[in-house]
């Protein structure tokens, strides 16, 4: 299922964590691996000199400077390397999510996989802060295919992947991501969960009892009917729907379950891709899941 990867990285420690998945994930799958890395951007038009995207400083990048780069990435990753065949390496400078978007799209990459954000700075911060990097959100918005997106060390990956967590909301932009989390869990073996929850913040007056049951019932017959539907023979799956916050909701979920992917939508409102943010309900659960999450935003690549 994913014939290509692409990694996307800054070379600093702060992806570390999205190249012990995608690098494991290549392993695993005997995929091809493309490690890309745009290093700055350019000062002006077609003028000689770059912005290095780590130090900030200006640089006259031409072969030579390039091949340094590529050599500098060869030594970050050299241990990794080592154990996967083939992996290629790619450097440029220009606008990083425009290059790893472009790059998706010449090398037909299967998945993006990249950290949640590329700033060096205190653990936690982007978490406090709520909200995960702008090349990320970019990416995740233009691709074509799904982007993995890995914030925190992954203490759940023993073994890629064995139980698959789809989180919906019933939108359009959902299905896409079901197909996804669906092909996969098929394809190699594992365990789905398809888990929504029922927001009742927005409740005018607080529910009884038995109405918040009738609507836990309403969205486990909606499960059944929009995705069930659509698993033929497949039966390795099981379906909750809980109450409450869901972000929280599904990151509790995550835990109970020990789920080593979390696939969503990139986003939840019915809008054009082109023009949709990352959703605030998956944001939240990228800052803060143990495991990689999945955000999917079109039906390319999952659709049969």
């Amino acid at each position: 299922m994913f014939e290509k990867i692409l990694f996307a990285t800054t070379g600093t420690p702060t992806c570390d964590n999205a190249a012990h998945v995608a690098f494991d994930l290549t392993k695993k799958y005997q995929s091809k691996l493309y490690t890309f890395h745009v290093f700055g951007r350019p000062t002006r038009g077609f003028s000689p000199f770059v912005i290095d995207a780590r130090t900030g400083e200006e640089d006259h990048y031409d072969g030579d400077y390039i091949n340094w780069v590529k050599e500098e990435l060869k030594n970050t990753y050299a241990r990794q390397i080592k154990d996967v065949a083939p992996c290629e390496i790619e450097t440029m400078a220009g606008i990083p999510h425009t290059e790893i978007l472009r790059m998706a799209r010449k090398w037909d990459a299967d998945m993006v996989v990249m950290g949640a954000h590329s700033r060096q700075e205190e653990p936690g911060a982007t978490r406090y802060r709520s909200v995960v990097g702008s090349t990320m959100q970019k990416v995740a918005k233009g691709a074509r295919c799904p982007v993995l997106i890995v914030s925190r060390p992954c203490t759940t990956c023993l073994w890629y992947f064995s139980n698959i967590i789809f989180g919906t909301d019933f939108s359009k932009a959902s299905n896409s991501a079901f197909l996804f989390a669906y092909k996969l869990a098929k394809e190699i073996g594992a365990k789905l969960w398809l888990f929504h929850a029922i927001d009742l913040s927005h409740s005018a007056t607080p529910l009884e009892q038995h109405e918040i049951e009738e609507k836990l019932e309403a969205a486990k017959k909606r499960m059944e009917d929009t995705y069930v539907s659509q698993m033929k023979d497949f039966d390795n799956y099981e379906i909750n729907v809980w109450e409450g916050i869901p972000y929280v909701e599904i990151l509790k979920y995550s835990r109970d379950k020990n789920s080593d992917l979390i696939v969503m939508a990139h986003h939840t409102r019915e809008i054009d891709p082109e023009k949709a943010l990352l959703g605030s309900t998956v944001e939240q659960v990228v800052l803060r899941a143990s495991c990689p999450v999945a955000s999917v935003n079109r039906p390319h690549k999952v659709a049969d």
